[in-house]
């Protein structure tokens, strides 16, 4: 049965502004939307309802709301079609694009060799650190200023515990790899449970890590709640952005 059109409000993708971060897939409760050959596409004019509640999310503007033509939004239909494995978590894997693959070329004159008296002390000050594993009520969470880390950033940035460690707390996570509703869930609770003054997110530069920004705004709109937060982006050569 061919679904009915009118006009209406839907979805517009710019395909040249979308870098193909994936931000908006989450955004999406209705699983309209999917990473497509490294670019945001709308699956279904059915599953989108025109309320534009990806546009906000995606960090590159490339998204907006258009008045044309189109199949009508079906509520039950779009429900479903989240149902049948559709949702956030699966698309997300697909949009950190593999034209990032690299091999560095250090400058011999800045290795060096650490002697072993030389090497800096952890800065740590709890464990666990994967969000995963972190319990909401944990008692290093309470009054804590809180790094929500992208996995990779460690290893790109050199003097990680030095410049970020010290005095914060920290949650490791993965937008693209983890389940991104499971990590979603376990940070609206943590923010409800716990007295968090303020979240910095540390994330690499690539597209896909900027889904710990979503995850974040998500999961302060569910527990109701504005917490300060700021964003810093790592260069995957170790700068920062």
């Amino acid at each position: 049965m061919v679904a009915a059109k009118n006009l209406r409000k839907i979805i517009k993708i710019d395909e040249e502004k979308c870098n193909g971060c994936g931000v908006c897939v989450p955004a999406c409760a209705e699983g309209a939307l999917q990473i497509i050959n490294g670019k945001a596409k709308l699956v279904s004019e059915v599953y989108c309802d025109g309320l534009g509640a990806c546009l906000g999310d995606c960090p590159q503007g490339a998204i907006s709301l258009e008045e044309r033509i189109a199949e009508q939004f079906d509520e039950e239909a779009a429900k479903l079609h989240v149902e049948k494995g559709n949702d956030t978590e699966d698309k997300v894997i697909q949009t950190c694009p593999s034209s990032l693959v690299s091999l560095f070329d250090k400058n011999e004159k800045v290795k060096q060799v650490i002697k072993e008296e030389e090497v800096q002390a952890s800065m740590l000050s709890h464990w666990p650190v994967q969000l995963t594993l972190v319990p909401p009520t944990a008692a290093f969470l309470n009054n804590a200023d809180v790094l929500l880390v992208g996995d990779c950033v460690p290893f790109a940035l050199a003097d990680f515990h030095t410049r970020f460690l010290k005095d914060n707390v920290v949650l490791v996570a993965c937008p693209k790899l983890d389940d991104f509703q499971a990590h979603l869930k376990k940070l609206t609770d943590i923010i409800i449970q716990s007295s968090i003054k303020s979240f910095c997110v540390v994330k690499s530069e690539v597209p896909c890590c900027s889904g710990l920004v979503s995850m974040l705004k998500r999961a302060m709109q569910n527990a109701g709640k504005d917490i300060p937060y700021k964003v810093i982006t790592v260069g995957i050569k170790g700068d920062l952005k």
